[in-house]
């Protein structure tokens, strides 16, 4: 668990050559939201803290199978792929249990690089929040599926044949945590040491499949958190013979996985909750109104940063829980936004259409970026969906785009994007996107062998 001292770099110094400490792990984000790091000599890691420490800048240029991209400015080899200043943060701390403590630092970059790096733009997001008045709370809740496999296994087997932890369809399933009740309690601990605390842990409908809603937090440390549990949950299910996937939809017969953003607005100056308003429709503030307005004008423009790969597009089929437009509904989980209904602490707005596959940093930066833009513009939402969202006709002006690619095109045509990551951002990641489809188009899928070997 984070020593609740360790905020300034005087301090974490302190803390690791008071313990003699050799080595010091620290990590930074990528694109696509997959951990990269290294271990650090103490006298390294010390210079670090107080100087700041290069990180190759290729950790910003290739995709999650170390593949460079060709298509990016910031980036590649017109630019021979030099260092990129990184800052370390030592209030983001934590002991890995699972390697006797080792400290696990943070860092973000800076420079240059700070105007692409996934956790500075939620930071410029957040920033503006602050000059608006506002404070923002958030929390993420991530589906995975565990399987009794190991990553050699699943490629000796090109990904077919898998076998889930546990068979059949169990939501909720008491008899499934009851005989694996050492698993999850170890899992629980786990996070509870390392600053990840699970407000709840349950299985869901899906052989093997599992879902942890992560504690609200504010929103960098709620996004740290995500990214973190992410990462860790694979490792935690690797050490012990198991492998964890977050991937939108591994199989087109179960339902994908979604990874929830819950968000809220909190009034700097009287530390309240923005949200609710007693007496008014739904109980929602014209603030709220305004931010659910927002996200929902806005997600066409935005959904690359939500669905983020290609597989994610796989999950927004009607009737698989996930919405297929920018809907909002008051506690109607069949819309793409959900207004959940509470008191002052705990109104909010669930962005529903994110799946377990997202960056939390990025997907987190277009959930509240795209609300304090509606704020800002005083923008009324659509007429609230009541009932199965599935079954109405969607209005043209709120159909997201089908594809990443088309994802990619709307996201480079907007001005609220650009006005909101700023242009280098936004060219940047949408570049990003445009790679990820063309890899997408050159492979050969076992569909396409089965639909056209024969018959064509």
């Amino acid at each position: 668990m984070p020593d609740s001292k360790l905020t300034t770099a005087a301090e974490l110094a302190d803390y690791v050559t008071r313990r003699n400490l050799d080595h010091i792990k620290v990590g930074v984000f990528d694109i696509d939201g997959v951990m990269r790091g290294k271990y650090l000599s103490r006298d390294k890691f010390l210079s670090a803290l107080d100087q700041g420490m290069g990180f190759c800048d290729v950790v910003l240029g290739w995709d999650c199978d170390d593949k460079l991209y060709d298509n990016t400015a910031y980036t590649g080899w017109h630019t021979a792929y030099p260092d990129a200043p990184v800052r370390l943060l030592p209030h983001t701390t934590r002991l890995l249990p699972d390697e006797g403590g080792m400290p696990l630092v943070l860092g973000e970059f800076a420079g240059s690089a700070e105007a692409v790096c996934p956790r500075g733009v939620l930071r410029r997001v957040l920033e503006r929040a602050d000059a608006m008045g506002f404070s923002v709370k958030a929390a993420a809740e991530f589906e995975f599926f565990v399987f009794n496999e190991t990553p050699q296994s699943v490629r000796e087997k090109n990904y077919q044949g898998l076998k889930p932890f546990t068979p059949g369809n169990f939501g909720y399933s008491m008899l499934r945590s009851g005989t694996h009740a050492e698993l999850y309690r170890d899992l629980l601990e786990v996070c509870e040491q390392m600053d990840l605390g699970i407000e709840g842990l349950h299985t869901e409908t899906g052989p093997g499949v599992l879902e942890a809603a992560l504690r609200v937090d504010e929103a960098m440390a709620a996004a740290d958190k995500a990214a973190l549990f992410k990462t860790m949950a694979k490792v935690y299910f690797a050490r012990r013979g198991l492998m964890a996937t977050f991937m939108a939809k591994w199989s087109a017969d179960l339902p994908g996985l979604s990874g929830h953003l819950h968000t809220s607005l909190i009034d700097k100056a009287t530390g309240l909750g923005t949200f609710f308003a007693g007496g008014q429709p739904l109980n929602m503030s014209q603030q709220m109104r305004w931010y659910v307005g927002g996200q929902q004008r806005l997600m066409p423009q935005l959904l690359s940063m939500i669905a983020c790969t290609v597989n994610s597009y796989t999950r927004l089929v009607p009737g698989f829980w996930a919405p297929t437009s920018a809907t909002w509904g008051y506690e109607n989980r069949t819309c793409a936004l959900r207004v959940i209904g509470g008191s002052e602490k705990s109104q909010r707005v669930e962005y529903r259409i994110a799946a377990a596959d997202i960056n939390p940093y990025i997907a987190l930066a277009a959930a509240i970026g795209s609300g304090l833009w509606g704020i800002e513009r005083q923008i009324e939402p659509e007429a609230a969906i009541i009932g199965n969202a599935y079954a109405q006709a969607p209005d043209p002006a709120l159909a997201l785009p089908g594809t990443l690619w088309e994802a990619a095109q709307a996201l480079r045509a907007s001005e609220a994007a650009t006005d909101l990551f700023g242009s280098a951002f936004v060219d940047h990641y949408a570049s990003t996107r445009e790679w990820e489809e063309r890899q997408a188009r050159k492979a050969v899928t076992d569909w396409q062998l089965a639909r056209y070997f024969e018959i064509i």
